[in-house]
């Protein structure tokens, strides 16, 4: 094993701080297509179990008996997988013996991580808190995670350097699409880290937007929200580009989309609580909105009315590495606000060294909130409604950078994309 490994699982084993209890991951199955195609869904580990042994391994599992350590179970390898698929030994412990291993320590309690056995019969306390206490040691990044995502991150860089070129009227999403995804492919990225975001006009303001045969137009703006994956690690990344010289309403918005986003990548410090970059960033936004003549009072009023969860009505960000979403949530104890301006926090914990965080704050005109009769009841005084109806059809800017939270200043992995007009 390689000693990043030991090290990984020996800060594991520590997190979880186990005498008598017993923890198994399970690495899952590949799921067939429906209609006899003979084909799979293309696989991939569940993360908990990729984290601990840092490969794919279809039927594979990860074992911890905290009296005798780690064991990697490792299914064999058929004459048809063989055959068929070229496959080759793995590894590890025949997971043959695996039943035998689970009988020798009957009366234990079991923790069942990743994906679930059907043969073994957790504990659902364990459980808990065995998960919850490995989303902890998973969050701060070691070397190895953070050189794969930079090498994910110069991936993505060459893809949208691609497509900044290509936005034109005229150009449909899809065209975008392609060529942004070529470019991460020819620079080494080995999947993307989620499905790709093209969003042209109107388009731009549907958060997760799934690109079309819908072409821009003269002056549109196309939002761009993408990432290269390396080694199973992520990047992500938002554009906001206007075809043609960036000007008018576009420009505006955009400046204050882009004012919120920097100085809440200088706030992202070791010790910072992330719900209150959020609102930090919330407040910035909703000040431009009032400059713009959007909203009517103070930032600070507004954003405690969340009336600016008109125009962001998403968090901030989120933590990104082991797949895009990674190991977000809550600190224990802490629940899910009600407000209607804090309910989308994919977050809510101090920032701490090696953590990578994206922050992604984004303005939109979405009909479906606008056009509520309730909210704009609620909100008649805060909102310039008149000017709002005018802008239905814009869609929406949202600017991404992946940030290290370090012992100082905060260091921006995406920081060679540029997203300045």
């Amino acid at each position: 094993m390689t000693d990043y490994l030991e090290h990984r699982r020996a800060r594991v084993a520590a997190a979880w701080g186990l005498t008598d209890e017993i923890v198994l991951v399970g690495a899952g199955h590949p799921i067939s297509i429906p209609g006899g195609q003979d084909q799979t869904y293309p696989f991939l580990s569940h993360s908990e179990y990729f984290y601990l042994a840092d490969r794919e391994c279809e039927g594979g599992l990860v074992a911890f008996d905290p009296k005798e350590g780690w064991t990697d179970f490792v299914p064999d390898v058929t004459e048809d997988e063989r055959v068929w698929e070229g496959r080759t030994d793995v590894d590890g412990t025949p997971l043959s013996r695996f039943p035998a291993w689970l009988a020798a320590r009957s009366g234990r309690k079991n923790a069942m991580l990743g994906v679930t056995l059907r043969e073994v019969t957790a504990d659902a306390a364990v459980t808990a808190e065995a998960r919850e206490n490995l989303q902890q040691a998973i969050r701060p990044k070691d070397e190895v995670e953070l050189e794969r995502m930079r090498r994910a991150t110069a991936a993505t860089a060459a893809g949208f350097a691609a497509v900044r070129q290509l936005i034109r009227p005229g150009v449909t999403e899809r065209e975008l699409q392609v060529e942004l995804e070529t470019g991460f492919f020819r620079h080494g990225g080995e999947r993307t880290a989620f499905g790709t975001i093209v969003g042209a006009g109107s388009n731009s303001g549907v958060l997760h937007f799934t690109p079309g045969a819908r072409r821009v137009g003269e002056g549109e703006h196309v939002l761009v929200d993408a990432g290269a994956e390396i080694g199973r690690y992520a990047s992500d990344v938002t554009r906001a580009y206007q075809a043609g010289a960036p000007g008018g309403f576009f420009r505006e918005l955009y400046e204050v989309v882009l004012n919120g986003q920097v100085r809440g990548i200088g706030r992202c410090r070791a010790g910072v609580e992330w719900r209150e970059v959020h609102l930090a960033v919330a407040r910035d936004l909703a000040e431009g909105l009032v400059a713009l003549g959007i909203l009517r009072g103070s930032p600070d009023s507004l954003v405690e009315q969340d009336a600016h969860a008109l125009f962001f009505p998403h968090g901030l960000g989120h933590l990104v590495g082991l797949g895009v979403r990674d190991a977000s949530g809550y600190l224990p104890g802490r629940k899910r606000s009600t407000r209607f301006g804090l309910a989308f926090l994919r977050c809510d914990f101090p920032l701490q060294p090696n953590y990578v965080i994206t922050v992604e704050p984004g303005l939109y005109f979405i009909p479906a909130l606008l056009q509520d009769p309730e909210r704009r009841s609620r909100y008649r005084d805060a909102v310039n409604w008149a000017k709002v109806d005018t802008l239905l059809g814009f869609g929406g800017i949202r600017i991404e950078d992946d940030v290290l939270v370090t012992p100082g200043e905060p260091d921006v992995l995406t920081a060679a994309i540029p997203k300045t007009l």
